[in-house]
């Protein structure tokens, strides 16, 4: 259809259900073609106890792949037609089954010639076109499977987006930047304290000059995320990465995860043999990007900060 050559594959969607819906349609037609009563969404559930005796909701829910509501909603609709009906399960008597009734039975005799009729058709299909569907939809199945279509759009989004970003070293031009966007989310989650003042107001006398290194994320140009490597006076560890910080409007981008990656390489540059952080269990996405580069927890150490209630390492 020309309207999908010129969507392209941003209207997969709508074509699947255009094709779903001429299938549906024809497999309506055949369904009385062969004097059944059976609608073509009920299919998977009659076939599925038309196999054995009687099974619960979620034991065809399981088996066809299909919600708990969706096969209830199903079930509705076919005792309604006289072709199931409730049974007790023989051992949990609590528990309510249901079964093809003496009329859903009939049923199953009479399909099987439409059961070949309907292989041998699409088998005459399949060899009329040069790729095989079914087996496109099982390979399809299964790298969904793997990665949602969802999940890959995300990835090819930030694969995207990442041309527009840079990390830069600090520069005074940055200094307002770094103190704006930590005071942003401090203050968004908890209170400003005096120690994130020094830092903020004063990075060249309190992260520079005293070894640190502070690293700025450029997104299209404007400084969007920032982050500190802060040298320690501590027996267990070298550098602590610190003051974290990335726009709203900047997320999902994935400026917090090339920020840490620039610390970590700057720190193995430097020799370092670990990393140190201190944060907010609160603070979820943060944790688990934590978690993803490798940090893990540690026993609790004293801390400056009021806010902090869990500390993490990395061994470099």
């Amino acid at each position: 259809m020309e309207f999908f050559n010129k969507t392209g594959k941003m209207a997969i969607g709508s074509r699947l259900r255009l094709l779903t819906e001429q299938i549906t349609d024809d497999a309506a037609n055949i369904y009385k073609a062969y004097g059944q009563q059976i609608q073509p969404k009920w299919f998977p559930v009659f076939f599925a106890l038309s196999e054995s005796d009687a099974k619960t909701i979620t034991q065809i829910a399981k088996e066809i792949g299909h919600s708990h509501p969706s096969v209830s909603k199903i079930i509705r609709e076919m005792t309604k037609a006289g072709l199931i009906e409730e049974a007790q399960q023989e051992t949990d008597g609590r528990k309510t089954t249901v079964r093809l009734s003496a009329k859903g039975k009939e049923n199953i005799a009479s399909m099987e010639d439409q059961y070949t009729d309907v292989g041998n058709a699409i088998e005459e299909l399949s060899t009329q076109a040069n790729n095989d569907l079914w087996k496109a939809i099982e390979e399809w199945e299964y790298l969904l499977a793997q990665q949602s279509l969802f999940d890959r759009v995300k990835a090819k989004k930030k694969e995207r987006e990442s041309q527009y970003i840079q990390i830069v070293p600090f520069s005074n031009e940055y200094q307002q930047a770094f103190s704006d966007l930590n005071k942003e989310w401090i203050s968004t989650w908890f209170k400003m304290e005096e120690s994130d003042f020094k830092a903020l107001d004063h990075p060249q006398s309190y992260i520079l000059d005293k070894g640190g290194y502070i690293f700025v994320a450029l997104y299209k140009n404007e400084p969007l995320g920032v982050c500190a490597l802060q040298k320690m006076n501590d027996p267990d560890y070298d550098y602590e990465l610190a003051k974290l910080a990335v726009s709203p409007k900047a997320q999902g981008k994935n400026l917090a995860w090339l920020l840490c990656q620039a610390i970590i390489e700057k720190a193995r540059s430097l020799g370092a043999r670990n990393l140190y952080l201190e944060s907010n269990t609160i603070l979820e996405p943060a944790i688990r990007l934590y978690h993803k580069l490798g940090f893990k927890k540690v026993a609790g150490r004293p801390s400056p900060y009021e806010r902090s209630n869990i500390q993490m390492e990395l061994t470099l």
